[in-house]
């Protein structure tokens, strides 16, 4: 497995991690603030119903087999980067080449 090459801020911070010097310039609040807000985004606390062919749902199951997740997390996965802008629906920009 070839090693990841650290430009020197990466490896002065891995050398006093490793050195168990490392320490963090966050303060109560803010850590405080980043896990309530880490805690926000994946709080599941909606439930939905859909309907979907069992090819693709086997196909789901398959990627999430695959990625080591149950497929529902896969599903929620897919959907939150789609809605908060990672995923892109490359299809969208396509120009319709359908004939009627």
């Amino acid at each position: 497995m070839s090693k990841t090459k650290l430009n020197n801020e990466e490896q002065a911070l891995l050398d006093d991690y490793d050195a168990d010097e490392f320490v963090s310039e966050l303060d109560n609040e803010r850590r405080e603030y980043l896990a309530q807000t880490a805690a926000d985004a994946f709080k599941k606390d909606k439930r939905i119903n859909i309907r979907i062919s069992q090819r693709d749902l086997e196909a789901l199951q398959r990627r999430a087999l695959e990625e080591g997740l149950p497929y529902q997390s896969l599903v929620s996965s897919v959907l939150h980067k789609y809605v908060s802008g990672g995923l892109k629906d490359i299809s969208a920009s396509k120009p319709n080449h359908r004939k009627r």
